[in-house]
């Protein structure tokens, strides 16, 4: 798996810095692409100087002219406060930033895998949710930019592929946390964490009872990478999360507790078509990745703490 030219758009984000320094540590010649709209750009900061990895300030809502091998295609806001801050922008980036890249891909003959979400299930009517499912979105409600957008880019990656015969892979992530979140991302694992590190209530929307499944960061980059090398004939779409179910009220607690904080929980009123379920079946990713989360919940959260910590929260 070494030796290749890769490209990571939104190789400076979160997902995408651990990413980066493992396709780095697997041998190949890596350029991050990365227009720095909702990152900082020192996710990458020990490993700016490596040889192999060159930064590109870049739009990918413009065309981009590089040599490829595989493009993992990450560049897009990932968090409600980061893509509803400018929903036109999201739409662009989904959609033409998709177009450009897949555009990328056949002039260059490359693969390419595009890391889409869970979002495109919506506020789901089946549980858990399979590759299967069709979704349940309000295409013209607040998060629309994000969850069209993303469904939008998926259907032009499935149209490549039939016209084209293009090498694609669409992965759908589902929470992904761990060291490396951006404190005021506004994803509800660094929510929690900082809230309880600064002694501050949690705020927990609705009652609570919501439910979603986090996966740590490293499981997901372990699966992208196996997606990514898999032949030509399996394309996905491919959940990649993990299925152990909590609630955000439970999840409330646990932060508190592995903090050791006197924090209380506090409710606020439930945002705008939020999800009341959230959950992976991954069974495709077990059969033809060999690929299941193997960090358990507390260990991850107990990681993404002493990360918070260390950087001063």
């Amino acid at each position: 798996m070494g030796g290749k030219r890769v490209v990571v758009t939104g190789g400076s984000g979160f997902i995408g810095s651990h990413l980066t320094r493992r396709l780095l540590s697997a041998g190949n010649e890596v350029l991050v692409v990365d227009n720095l709209c909702s990152s900082t750009g020192m996710g990458l900061a020990d490993v700016q100087s490596h040889p192999a990895l060159t930064i590109l300030h870049h739009d990918v809502v413009k065309p981009l002219y590089v040599e490829a091998d595989q493009i993992y295609h990450l560049a897009c806001p990932a968090s409600p406060v980061h893509y509803q801050r400018d929903p036109v922008r999201t739409i662009k980036t989904c959609v033409y930033g998709s177009t450009n890249m897949l555009g990328l891909a056949k002039r260059t003959g490359a693969s390419i895998l595009l890391t889409s979400t869970s979002e495109v299930y919506g506020d789901p009517s089946v549980h858990p949710q399979d590759e299967t499912y069709w979704g349940h979105v309000n295409p013209i409600g607040v998060r629309a930019c994000y969850d069209e957008g993303k469904r939008c880019a998926e259907a032009m990656f499935f149209s490549y592929r039939r016209q084209f015969d293009l090498g694609i892979k669409v992965a759908r992530l589902f929470n992904t946390y761990g060291p490396g979140m951006h404190p005021d991302d506004g994803r509800v694992v660094s929510n929690f964490v900082v809230q309880a590190l600064r002694g501050q209530p949690l705020q927990v929307f609705g009652d609570g009872s919501q439910t979603r499944s986090f996966c740590y960061v490293e499981d997901v980059v372990d699966g992208l990478v196996r997606l990514m090398n898999t032949p030509h004939e399996v394309t996905g779409p491919m959940n990649l999360g993990n299925p152990g179910e909590v609630t955000m009220l439970e999840l409330a607690k646990l932060v508190v507790d592995l903090v050791g904080s006197n924090s209380g929980i506090v409710n606020a009123p439930l945002p705008d078509d939020d999800p009341r379920r959230r959950c992976p079946a991954i069974q495709q990713a077990q059969q033809v990745l060999g690929w299941q989360p193997t960090t358990r919940l507390e260990a991850g959260l107990e990681r993404t703490v002493d990360y918070f910590r260390r950087a001063g929260v």
